[in-house]
């Protein structure tokens, strides 16, 4: 049976890759886990655990023991990725691993300053078998990061101006990254996956409004003022930077590509904002 190391398994997309493995009953997904004792209860019985940390290359072995594939998503906290991400993608080539699936970044072939594009670079120069699925920015986000501001607030703030996203849902990526796991013909493919509309904040916080039948506002703040903002909430100013430049790329207009590579692999519409906004309604009450 091949293995399948699920990094991220607690994230919006690894957290839904799972799901599909077990409710597929499909075995050999492991997810790993950085906190044994704390994520005992996270998941469903069907689905092994292992502890793993990619600042910590001693659960490297332990964790790929009879793995042949990877799920690789970075975590939001790690920016310097040649020192907490590149030791991880040598022990992979090392343990000839079959393909890496990797959550990446729309655009990020033209971000080169991005992690996500440093990693995609290494994975090539070590030339590991991959995909490469360039998201756009998930819906979930908004029922995640953003829902306390959402909920108690009833506002949305970050610096994205008037620009558009073509928002993403999780659920769909983790289906895309469950046939890539899988099928030969996405191996070396790289994938934009996208909604089906780009929308403004404005738009968003429109829909969100009428989902929750409440007024939410979209404040547009400074740079400076979301840094400061995400700063103080996480402790981490290279999230904070990594984070607000993700959003200024909307606003420069950069985030708003609609294209229909999830359409063509699952051979559906995208779900909509307006989908989303229902399914998720409760977070936000």
């Amino acid at each position: 049976m091949i293995g399948i190391l699920i990094t991220g398994a607690t994230g919006n997309v690894g957290g839904e890759l799972i799901k599909i493995f077990s409710r597929e009953a499909v075995g050999g997904a492991v997810a790993a886990v950085s906190n044994f004792a704390k994520d005992a209860n996270r998941f469903p019985a069907d689905i092994e655990r292992r502890e793993f940390d990619f600042t910590r290359p001693e659960t490297f072995a332990a964790a790929m023991r009879g793995v042949d594939k990877v799920f690789l998503m970075r975590p939001p906290a790690i920016s310097n990725v040649r020192r907490d991400i590149f030791p991880f993608l040598a022990y992979c080539r090392r343990a000839n691993v079959k393909k890496i699936v990797l959550l990446s970044l729309l655009g990020a072939e033209k971000l080169w300053f991005t992690p996500h594009r440093k990693i995609e670079l290494e994975i090539l120069r070590l030339g590991l078998p991959y995909t490469f699925l360039r998201s756009s920015f998930f819906m979930q986000n908004l029922s995640t990061t953003h829902r306390d501001e959402i909920k108690n607030e009833s506002e949305i703030f970050v610096p994205a101006g008037k620009g558009k996203t073509s928002f993403v849902d999780a659920r769909d990526v983790a289906e895309v990254a469950f046939f890539s796991l899988f099928g030969a013909e996405h191996s070396n493919k790289a994938y934009q996956l996208t909604g089906n509309a780009d929308l403004s904040y404005y738009e968003v916080a429109e829909i969100l409004s009428r989902a929750l039948g409440k007024h939410i506002s979209y404040r547009d703040p400074s740079l400076a003022s979301f840094i400061w903002r995400t700063w103080r909430s996480h402790r981490n100013l290279p999230f904070a930077l990594v984070t607000a430049i993700i959003y200024t790329t909307a606003r420069l207009g950069r985030a708003g590509l609609v294209t229909g590579d999830l359409g063509k692999i699952l051979r559906r519409q995208p779900t909509s904002f307006q989908e989303f906004a229902k399914d998720y309604k409760e977070c936000w009450l």
